[in-house]
């Protein structure tokens, strides 16, 4: 008798697990009204403008004729062929590794400090904060005055010590570093903010621990804050990189993508040029399919080392 008591027990029991398995109807119904909308704004506004691209790119166009002459695979070799390609590749790679590891190094390094208790750290924190949420064509044009050989304050203090400035707008390395200074400046509040709200939610038992076990705080930083900041370095080390690839505003204010020509072109700024200045929206389409893929290859590398390391 208890045998069957306790077999029928256990079949009603795997029913009832079967039915808290099975989808709530009126659940499917909530999530298809909440998702229908979003996939179908990311499909008319995300996707058939990237697929239209995609199909510009094997055409030679301009935006005023109205019709789109196919040219198949002639502006990828073009693109493979310019000199000025692996310029603009360079200018791109270096523009974007400064500005992930500076803005990561540095946002980390002012969220640590800004995360004591210090006298004054709101003020602080929203002056760190404030350029982030400014225009980038505003502070392009205020570096200008900063950056300016003449007149400006970089020159004023280099002067005070007998140094001479260069002269950022001549020479393209400078340009490069001055522009990538300018950017970093500017967006340094967002890795800043996100780094100091993950510090502020870190586990303080762990704390507790390595502060009781006498590590020092250079161990303390490499073995207990880092690990536990991980996923968070990881979201940051994906949105700041797409960030930084696509920057048009701050460029296009302070150096035109100039000095002598290509100084600070990059992808992004070579796409604007090829469209709406020299009247190739084939080939600048082609600039933009090619960034595309290079973005997505980076980001799904970043996944996959993202994933080995919590494994």
């Amino acid at each position: 008798m208890m045998f069957h008591a306790t077999a029928r027990k256990t079949k009603e029991d795997q029913k009832v697990n079967q039915r808290s398995d099975r989808p709530d109807h009126h659940e499917l119904l909530l999530a298809a009204v909440l998702l229908i909308p979003n996939l179908i704004f990311l499909a008319v506004f995300t996707y058939r403008p990237l697929a239209d691209n995609i199909r510009l790119s094997f055409t030679d166009w301009n935006l005023a004729a109205p019709v789109a002459n196919w040219v198949g695979f002639d502006n990828y070799l073009e693109w493979f062929k310019n000199p000025n390609t692996w310029i603009i590749l360079g200018n791109t790679l270096i523009f974007t590794l400064a500005a992930v590891i500076g803005s990561l190094v540095l946002g980390l390094f002012l969220a640590l400090v800004l995360d004591q208790r210090l006298i004054g750290r709101n003020f602080v924190r929203s002056v760190v904060f404030a350029p982030y949420v400014i225009s980038g064509a505003a502070i392009g044009v205020a570096f200008q005055f900063i950056f300016a050989p003449d007149f400006g304050l970089i020159a004023d203090v280099l002067e005070r010590f007998g140094i001479a400035a260069p002269d950022f707008y001549q020479y393209p390395n400078w340009a490069l570093f001055m522009v990538t200074v300018t950017y970093i400046w500017k967006n340094l509040g967002y890795t800043f903010v996100i780094y100091l709200a993950a510090l502020q939610g870190r586990r303080k038992d762990l704390d507790e621990a390595a502060e009781i076990d006498g590590a020092s705080p250079w161990t303390h930083l490499r073995k207990v804050l880092l690990p536990q900041l991980r996923p968070t370095t990881f979201f940051l080390s994906i949105t700041v990189l797409l960030n930084s690839i696509q920057v048009f505003d701050i460029i296009n204010v302070m150096t035109r993508g100039g000095p002598q020509g290509t100084g600070t072109t990059t992808m992004v700024f070579q796409v604007y040029q090829e469209t709406f200045v020299n009247n190739r929206a084939g080939y600048g389409a082609t600039v933009a399919t090619i960034l595309f893929l290079i973005l997505l290859i980076v980001t799904v590398v970043q996944v996959r080392i993202m994933q080995r390391g919590e494994k």
